[in-house]
């Protein structure tokens, strides 16, 4: 099989535009973080979520762990966080010592079920961390009236979701805190990259300071006039995003509705082929948000052995994947909780190839294949419709 016939999961969608932008960083000689480019970016990014400040950084991850910093998290505070999902916000919560106590999610939409995080609250609480699961937006009117009568902290998980909605707003601004991916499978990218977008901009402020060290900007430094020598007053990281990076950011935000439509059509497209498919449940979109499409992730029925199905589709040339995680099963953690909803997801979805460059053939040979193989995989006591 030749790479032209094979249909990757994942692809990102870079061109001679971003490749453009780069070349004006080279020609700057200023590619390192806390540039031009990367001030631009943040002001695009606080105008575009009508924050108080937005900070570029190396990764979600990085903008998770800083908005743990930011919010005072220390040992002995439990925050909650979203089960199903690349379990980076459990991480966070480690990372500063503290606890994190796992909920369940919404079987019709992987996000994470508020009378869930409601059962959860203790007088260890300090906050909640919901996510936008593979890019559809949480239940946020709700996770903030517990968060609002409990005096918790909300941080939105929205690494798969720039271009979602909820409720007429924008995944990037739903919470006092949002953090956001540009990793290389996301609908806007530079490979690797992230941002923390804060209402308050004292959070933004406090986040960029560690963000470098715990000092401020050295390309500010450099354009003032004598010599001015930075004073280390707090431990800080190292979570700079270059200014390539920002470049290609700034780019590809400018293009995030032209891709997102496409990832959307690539959706629909999906949703007719497998609508009449009985062996699996296409993703459920709730009427009052929007998706980003990050991942489609399909459900099998249980009958059907996704093991013996992913591997016919790779077979095939057809990217695929697990789905996500459900981080409490995860040995690192250690988890008291139970979340049967997400572990039950977690080992019955399916992620089939979602990108803005699939052609129809492509999405049509998908869906053949996938239909065949579940079929050819399923259990023979499982009655198919329309059989005898």
């Amino acid at each position: 099989m030749s790479d032209t016939d094979k249909i990757p999961l994942v692809f990102a969608s870079l061109g001679e535009q971003e490749l453009a932008a780069v070349a004006e960083v080279f020609a700057s000689g200023w590619p390192a973080g806390q540039g031009p480019k990367g001030k631009a970016l943040e002001a695009e990014l606080t105008q575009r979520y009508g924050a108080g400040d937005a900070v570029a950084v190396s990764n979600c991850g990085a903008a998770l762990h800083l908005a743990m910093l930011a919010f005072g998290v220390k040992p002995g505070d439990e925050v909650i966080v979203a089960d199903y999902t690349f379990p980076a916000p459990a991480h966070a919560v480690r990372y500063v010592g503290a606890t994190p106590v796992f909920a369940d999610v919404r079987r019709d939409t992987g996000t994470v079920d508020p009378r869930a995080v409601a059962d959860l609250v203790t007088p260890r609480t300090v906050g909640i961390i919901a996510v936008d699961t593979v890019g559809l937006p949480a239940d946020y009117a709700d996770l903030q009236a517990i968060a609002d009568r409990h005096g918790l902290f909300l941080v939105e998980d929205a690494a798969c979701a720039v271009g979602a909605t909820y409720q007429g707003r924008e995944a990037g601004s739903l919470a006092e805190v949002a953090c956001l991916s540009f990793h290389g499978r996301k609908g806007a990218t530079s490979g690797e990259g992230g941002a923390l977008i804060a209402t308050d901009p004292a959070i933004g402020a406090k986040a960029r300071q560690l963000s470098s060290f715990g000092i401020g900007s050295i390309y500010d430094m450099g354009q003032v006039i004598g010599l001015p020598i930075p004073e280390f007053t707090e431990i800080g990281y190292n979570f700079k995003l270059s200014d390539i990076a920002a470049a290609i950011l700034r780019v590809q935000l400018g293009r995030i509705e032209e891709l997102l439509a496409r990832r959307t059509a690539v959706a629909a497209r999906y949703a007719e082929l497998l609508a009449d498919e009985e062996l699996l449940t296409v993703p459920h979109v709730p009427a009052d948000r929007t998706h980003a499409w990050q991942s489609y992730l399909v459900t099998l029925d249980p009958s059907v052995d996704r093991g013996a199905v992913a591997t016919e589709l790779r077979a095939k040339g057809i990217g695929t994947l697990h789905g996500t995680w459900a981080s409490h099963l995860q040995p690192a953690f250690d988890a008291a909780q139970t979340c049967p909803v997400s572990a039950d997801l977690f080992q019955r979805n399916l992620g089939i190839p979602m990108h803005a460059e699939l052609t129809e053939s492509q999405i049509e040979r998908v869906a053949e294949v996938l239909r065949g193989a579940l079929r050819t995989h399923a259990k023979p006591t499982r009655a198919l419709k329309g059989a005898a």
